[in-house]
């Protein structure tokens, strides 16, 4: 009975082991193929370029590089003499046209007092009303320019679009700046997210709405969020985009099929974006429904 016993042992041992290593290597199965995971993450935001409409010299620099700016903070001005020179022009250019507008409406006004009194033609009248017309229109003319001139002064002064964080920022007075040339970025604070960059065999597991855990590769702790959207498409690597003729698929296809992946972004808790750096790495894990309900 003892070696009966004894060999029923081991035989219960190896069978308990190999149920501990058939259940061991499904989670790993499990979690490394079938869990909504990924290493693959990365923190995004918004990039607003930051540019000047009006060119010229800089005449005076208000922030620095990786300062934290609020929407409508002026950043630089480009030197405003020039624009304050052609608003004095086109005021002057409109009082001209305002007073050559009131000729022409008085000479009208008599020109239709002599018609009355069969001391003017009709086609003299008639030119007279065309000449009035012509004037207001140069009025007009000249209160677009001057609304231009106002416009571009008042744009001399280069603000910020949004709140945000500057970057890449290195102008200084005295440098020049062309009107659309993009001198630094901006990035808009309200919009950091995490992007993860799931494998599609795992989608059919993620919802939007879903509750994430975050893990930085910088470390500072574990952040949590919420999927905010799955990417409707991504570019077909096997395709090459031919307007006009017949589509161009590349006859070449690998013996491993891996699977693509699709983006997906995560949009973080409030008060965990505050000190994240745009483009570093993550990985991100999709909470399962139940536990994140318990949490």
């Amino acid at each position: 009975m003892t070696a009966l016993t004894r060999n029923a042992g081991r035989i219960l041992l190896t069978l308990a082991v190999l149920a501990c290593a058939a259940m061991l290597a499904w989670n790993l199965w499990s979690y490394y193929m079938l869990a909504p995971w990924t290493r693959d993450g990365h923190v995004r935001a918004d990039i607003v370029g930051v540019a000047a409409d009006v060119s010229g010299l800089v005449t005076e620099v208000l922030v620095k590089d990786n300062q934290l700016v609020s929407a409508g903070q002026p950043l630089f001005r480009v030197d405003p003499a020039r624009y304050r020179i052609a608003v004095e022009t086109a005021e002057a250019g409109l009082a001209a046209s305002q007073a050559a507008m009131d000729y022409a409406k008085a000479s009208a006004e008599r020109r239709e007092q002599l018609a009355k009194s069969s001391f003017a033609s009709v086609e003299t009248l008639q030119e007279a009303h065309a000449a009035f017309l012509e004037a207001q229109a140069q009025v007009q003319q000249a209160q677009a320019a001057l609304d231009l001139a106002r416009l571009n002064l008042e744009r001399s002064t280069v603000t910020a679009s949004v709140a945000g964080k500057l970057t890449n920022f290195a102008l200084q007075p005295g440098d020049y700046a062309s009107a659309g040339s993009r001198v630094a970025s901006l990035i808009a604070k309200d919009t950091i997210r995490v992007s993860g960059y799931f494998e599609e065999t795992k989608l059919s597991r993620i919802r939007p709405g879903d509750r994430a855990r975050i893990t930085l590769m910088a470390g500072g702790g574990v952040l949590t969020g919420t999927v905010l959207d799955i990417a409707g498409g991504i570019a077909d690597q096997q395709r090459s985009e031919t307007t006009g003729e017949l589509p161009n698929v590349s006859a070449t296809f690998t013996w491993v099929r891996l699977a693509q992946r699709v983006p997906i972004e995560i949009q973080l808790d409030p008060g965990q974006a505050d000190h994240l750096i745009v483009g570093t790495s993550a990985t991100v894990e999709i909470l399962p429904r139940d536990d994140a309900r318990r949490s």
